[in-house]
């Protein structure tokens, strides 16, 4: 009896752990997820890429620009969360705000060695205003349905295992 006991505790503690928030600092939950309407940006190549086409999979919006020193640390991490073999159903937007000469952002990724993800760009800004943003790089999650469940304002490591196993639960 004392056997089950434990063996209840510890499967009690450690999925309440799997569903608990990681502990990284800048991660907001949000309780109620938001729904936002026309999330509308561009590729490089100036098509437009609607956020409403790939419901179904998880999403990440990280808003960045190429003189933000802390993007370009967290920029490989990220890079390497989109190649996750665990998360298949994630989906990365690189979203450059910086207003810049498409080049700068080739350059930005070429010398992060950055090979997972594409370029994408909010050219008027219209992005930074509807979610509003206070500063970059700022991150937001989007569940399969198309909801922001959740905020990374700053910079983290995305290659943080307890941060990648909260992730696979939206997977």
């Amino acid at each position: 009896m004392k056997l089950l006991t434990i063996f209840i505790y510890l499967l009690i503690t450690n999925f309440s752990y799997a569903l608990g928030k990681p502990d990284i600092k800048n991660l907001v939950l949000i309780k109620n997820p938001k729904t936002y309407e026309d999330i509308i940006f561009k590729d490089i190549n100036q098509r437009d890429v609607v956020l409403d086409d790939f419901k179904g999979k998880l999403l990440i919006l990280n808003f960045w620009a190429t003189w933000c020193a802390p993007c370009k640390e967290e920029m490989p991490s990220l890079d390497n969360l989109q190649s996750n073999s665990n998360l298949n159903n994630l989906k990365i937007f690189p979203i450059n705000i910086g207003q810049e000469d498409i080049s700068k952002s080739e350059f930005f990724f070429k010398e992060l060695n950055i090979k997972n993800l594409d370029i994408y760009i909010d050219a008027p800004i219209t992005l930074a205003k509807k979610f509003s943003l206070r500063g970059v790089p700022t991150t937001i999650l989007f569940n399969k349905e198309g909801k922001e469940f959740a905020r990374i304002m700053g910079s983290i490591d995305f290659n943080d295992e307890e941060f990648v196993n909260w992730l696979k639960l939206y997977n």
